[in-house]
């Protein structure tokens, strides 16, 4: 294991060990109040009165776990590894997000009566185990002395659940994942997968994959964020009420980053002094996840001991097309200011407002649907930034391009557009995504959103884009993309008005945009003051 950790400790960028020499105690039965049995490891360097990290996982205590618990222990900290309701030996049913309140604040209880415990308390873990951090942070005792959630979210699953439309690449391909992790033999094949995204109703999916209906993608493709299903696991409402110091670690290129930024921005409102770092990361990003292991070991530590946390400003950015880190004291940042580039008959994409002109016309036929290329993904296959040329020659894609910058362009913040739309079917989606054209012609994705919506008649569209920091550079063309689906990152629309979950018909949604006087779409990008 020595070579292991040492090969860990370059890979993570991490300082130093205090010592290589940990025990660990496998195995301790932790009872919940109802009476379940939770399996917890404990990890501790031979030195005493050291501060314990909590991480509360559903994926095993084992392996990257076990690793983790490991190069913790290694740098003077005692670690609890918990697994979760029905994974790896604890008891009961793996139900995601359900039990994470009341058996986090119960695992926290039992660690503050250990002997061995010193009286300070840190939590830290990476997506799900991130969302344990939320699910007991406005009421987490004052052991608990600092938290890192690390690409996550405080309401998880409702992150990529937009209102009227479904995430379905994430969803099915987490419950696949978490449905089959403790079986040696995991009985599909990624092939299966991709047939069940393109299969209707999506509400079969998770039964054509593992021959069974599995909870957690059930209640995903059934209720999306805005369903009062989620109210009692959404926990981003008490966020405001943490007063638990917290580091967020966010990426660029990450499925939860417009969810981490409004749980930064809330804590910011509510008066409390939070930290940001986000990074040109994907979710699974070893460099992200070294990042979050330190922001714990040298933040959450200094924290545990009473003593300063390395200074810095509040808000740490990597801004993308720059390569350099900046340092800013909010979100959004200072100096930049929101301005509307329009769209324009031509195919154009300008400052100016557009002048009278037909609207542009696509036809999004859901047999055929407009696919997704790169963008925000669980899993790294196929995510991030990619040439999106092909993408943009399908008909089904409008694309709005300004003329070659005659000097940079940095926009950093939140992104949004304003897109005024009429189609043929009762419900539709609207999907816009912005890109930079380099001097080749090669189109990348920098963000993108997608609304769901119920046209009546000329209906304005305001779709959230992710936020970012980026810099096009001179000679570079900013583009913008508008159509009606990035399929199976999103589940296709039908186009019947049916409820995505049992659609099952399909029908082509005929659309128009504006671009007019009178209809004027655009994108507000945050652009550098100047």
């Amino acid at each position: 294991m020595n070579l292991v950790s040492h090969l860990a400790q370059r890979l993570l960028r991490l300082p130093r060990p205090m010592t290589r020499k940990v025990n660990v105690t496998k195995d301790i039965p932790i009872t919940m109040a109802d009476g379940g049995v939770l399996l917890a490891d404990h990890w501790r360097p031979s030195a005493n009165a050291l501060p314990t990290i909590l991480i509360r996982t559903p994926y095993g205590r084992g392996s990257w776990g076990g690793l983790l618990a490991r190069l913790y222990a290694e740098r003077g900290f005692q670690v609890v590894n918990c697994s979760v309701r029905g994974t790896f030996g604890s008891h009961g049913e793996f139900r995601a997000m359900r039990h994470e309140h009341t058996d986090g604040l119960a695992v926290i209880e039992w660690v503050t009566r250990q002997p061995w415990f010193d009286g300070t308390l840190a939590l830290a873990g990476t997506s799900y185990l991130g969302y344990t951090q939320w699910a007991v942070a406005a009421d987490a005792p004052p052991q608990v002395k600092a938290m890192v959630p690390h690409v996550t979210s405080s309401r998880l699953a409702l992150a990529f659940l937009p209102r009227g439309s479904f995430g379905l690449d994430t969803s099915l391909r987490w419950s696949v994942q978490t449905a089959r992790q403790e079986r040696r033999f995991k009985g599909y094949r990624a092939k299966t997968v991709r047939q069940a995204m393109d299969s209707l109703p999506m509400a079969d999916a998770d039964l054509r994959v593992l021959g069974e209906r599995w909870p957690f993608y059930q209640d995903c493709v059934h209720h999306d964020n805005e369903d009062s299903f989620w109210k009692d696991w959404d926990h981003s409402t008490s966020v405001p009420a943490v007063t638990v110091p917290t580091s967020l670690v966010a990426g660029w290129e990450d499925i939860f980053l417009g969810d981490q930024i409004d749980d930064f921005v809330a804590l910011q409102e509510a008066g409390r002094a939070p930290r940001l770092i986000v990074g040109p990361w994907q979710h699974s990003s070893i460099r992200g996840f070294g990042v979050a292991v330190r922001e714990t070991i040298e933040w959450a530590g200094a924290h545990c001991r009473g003593e300063e946390p390395p200074r810095r400003a509040p808000v740490r950015l990597f801004v993308v097309g720059a390569g350099e880190w900046r340092h800013y004291e909010s979100w959004p940042p200072e100096g930049y200011r929101p301005r509307d580039w329009h769209l324009h008959g031509d195919g154009g994409l300008r400052t100016a407002l557009p002048g009278a002109s037909e609207p542009s016309r696509y036809r999004y036929d859901p047999a055929d649907p407009t696919p997704s290329v790169g963008g925000p993904l669980l899993t790294p296959r196929g995510a991030g930034r990619k040439d999106n040329r092909a993408l943009e020659a399908r008909s089904d894609v409008l694309t709005f391009t300004t003329e070659p910058l005659a000097e940079e362009l940095e926009i950093v913040g939140e992104v949004g557009a304003r897109i005024w739309l009429r189609s043929s079917r009762p419900d539709t989606d609207v999907f816009v995504r912005l890109c930079d054209v380099d001097s080749r012609g090669r189109s990348v994705n920098v963000c993108d959103g997608l609304v769901n919506v119920k046209p009546d008649g000329v209906t304005r569209v305001e779709v959230r884009l992710s936020p970012i920091a980026y810099r096009f550079a001179r000679g570079h063309r900013v583009r913008v993309q508008v159509s009606s689906g990035a399929h199976p990152r999103f589940a296709r629309n039908t186009g019947s008005g049916e409820h995505h979950a049992v659609a099952r018909t399909l029908h082509p949604a005929d659309q128009e945009v504006f671009h007019s006087p009178e209809h004027p779409s655009a994108i507000t990008l945050p652009a550098a003051a100047g």
